[in-house]
């Protein structure tokens, strides 16, 4: 199903054959993992049916990323949406793309009766939270990462 005014640009529902696209696209983020790593994140994400997972294709080629996932919280009445990925590809920012995930995004959680979205985003990303406050996002709170793996650090994108 296509979303918004952007022509060519369509968002759907990710499949295997993307998970090399999503890898570079989470690559531009700072992350890198071999390509069967990716595909097999993508698998189980997929497989998990706890959330959605969509792409923005653009006359074939992805070039944007959201998954979001459904969490139960004890102190909301309604599953919360978290999202734990939105990238757009670098060359395609500013072209409306990453509206179009959040609204598509936006529309999965409240079919699967989320009432709130919710999202985290690295403190050096000034122009990534600018662009969440314009689509309506606020700052509610601070998020504390502790690794539970021996020799890392906490924060580490490797988590």
């Amino acid at each position: 199903m296509a979303y918004g005014p952007r022509q060519g640009v369509e968002v759907r529902g990710a499949v295997p054959a993307d998970a090399a696209d999503i890898a570079r696209l989470i690559g531009q983020l700072g992350y890198s993992y071999a390509p069967q790593e990716a595909a097999e994140r993508l698998a189980a994400v997929m497989r998990d049916g706890q959330g959605s997972l969509l792409v923005a294709a653009d006359y074939g080629p992805v070039v944007g990323v959201i998954a979001l996932h459904w969490c139960p919280m004890l102190q909301e009445p309604r599953p919360v949406a978290r999202i734990t990925t939105l990238v757009v590809d670098e060359q395609e920012r500013g072209r409306g793309i990453g509206r179009l995930l959040l609204k598509a995004g936006a529309q999965a959680a409240r079919q699967a009766g989320c009432d709130l979205l919710e999202l985290t985003s690295g403190l050096q990303r000034q122009e990534a939270h600018a662009f969440y406050r314009a689509q309506g996002f606020t700052d509610t709170s601070l998020r504390f990462v502790r690794s539970l793996r021996r020799n890392r650090p906490a924060g580490t994108q490797e988590e």
